[in-house]
């Protein structure tokens, strides 16, 4: 059976058709799940900051003009709930400030944990300002453009590449510095 394309499974959302609601959300709450628990490293955390997003993007549908791809436009919404989740968290902790990330062994993500290199680099990857995780995260998870990032972020493309290159580097710093302890 053929896919529809989301464009019109929004119109259809829209209309009130629940179908097409949730044809959108299986689409992507895997990669909205992953996204949050790379930006949190906690997986109970990211299941609440995914429901939040879901309700989010499904009050805000009526603003989905088409302008971009849904995907960019979703993944927009979910780098401000991902900032708000930070905010909301402790006032008084930084939003660098990020706990290590859980090793759950019976997820997928808990069987990329399980390998020592993986486990080094996401916890590398939670060591890095919350600007420059969410660079990384949309740029070689999400599979987005650096134009795309930056219209999600708000940001000038040049921003988003110094950014990632920034954040290229502290990981890379981080990585051997842990190998040499090793």
């Amino acid at each position: 059976m053929f896919e529809k394309h989301d464009e019109q499974l929004v119109a259809q959302a829209l209309k009130g058709n629940k179908r097409a609601w949730m044809a959108l959300v299986t689409r992507y709450e895997k990669s909205i799940y992953h996204y949050g628990l790379r930006m949190t490293g906690n997986p109970a955390d990211a299941a609440d900051l995914m429901q939040d997003i879901f309700v989010s993007v499904f009050r805000s549908l009526a603003n989905y003009r088409g302008d971009g791809a849904f995907k960019g436009w979703l993944f927009r919404i979910a780098h401000f709930r991902c900032i708000e989740f930070y905010r909301k968290r402790k006032p008084e902790q930084s939003m660098d400030d990020v706990p290590e990330p859980e090793c759950g062994r019976a997820t997928p993500e808990g069987e990329v944990l399980n390998d020592s290199t993986s486990q080094s680099l996401l916890a590398a990857m939670q060591r890095l300002p919350l600007s420059q995780k969410a660079v990384v995260e949309l740029k070689f998870f999400g599979q987005f453009t650096f134009d795309e990032i930056a219209d999600q972020m708000g940001l000038s493309p040049n921003t988003v590449k110094s950014r990632l290159y920034s954040a290229l580097s502290r990981l890379k710093l981080d990585l051997e510095v842990e190998h040499a302890q090793a």
